[in-house]
């Protein structure tokens, strides 16, 4: 079960450091869209379309990456005098009851309408737009996987505390080495 816990982790981890360049890819496209729109009068379809499919990617595959660091905005306004034990309950049923079944949802319900994006491998819209919304909504899919993924992740660190440890080693890891 720990070698689980950490595996998945890791994998949210190191998915999490990948997409945060994309943060950078936005800025670039989004000042190469301002530049030839002002300065030249040149449209930027396809690299307008970019930074659309970054932004999404980012916070769509990192969206477990900030949960696992502790990202996500939680109002804690009774459980925080509660003793730990009931605030790993707390947790775990809020996994179980919340975060699984809506997960498990999205999945359900994006299932089709991604697939049919595949089978006509969907396009732009736009003239000279790019040619892959139908890798843009898989990522419709990737999001509850990813949070799947780190439920299991949670779910196992409410139980083993070493897996809790090791993973705040990490985070302090992160916060210090980038």
């Amino acid at each position: 079960m720990l070698r689980t816990v950490l595996f998945l982790d890791a994998l949210t981890r190191h998915t999490g450091r990948a997409v945060r360049w994309l943060a950078l890819l936005m800025l670039a496209g989004t000042l190469t869209v301002v530049v030839l729109r002002y300065a030249f009068g040149l449209p930027a379809i396809m690299v307008q379309e970019s930074v659309l499919y970054a932004h999404a990617a980012l916070f769509m595959l990192g969206a477990a990456y900030t949960w696992q660091q502790g990202g996500h905005v939680r109002v804690d306004v009774f459980s925080r005098n509660w003793p730990q034990s009931r605030q790993l309950w707390a947790e775990r049923l809020g996994i179980l009851l919340l975060l699984i079944p809506f997960a498990l949802f999205l999945l359900w319900s994006g299932w089709s309408y991604v697939g049919n994006s595949w089978a006509i491998t969907e396009g732009s819209p736009d003239a000279g737009g790019l040619p892959f919304v139908y890798l843009l909504k898989t990522l419709l899919l990737l999001l509850p996987l990813l949070l799947l993924l780190q439920a299991v992740a949670e779910l196992g660190k409410t139980w083993l505390p070493q897996a809790q440890d090791r993973n705040d080693q990490h985070a302090d890891e992160e916060t210090h080495y980038g």
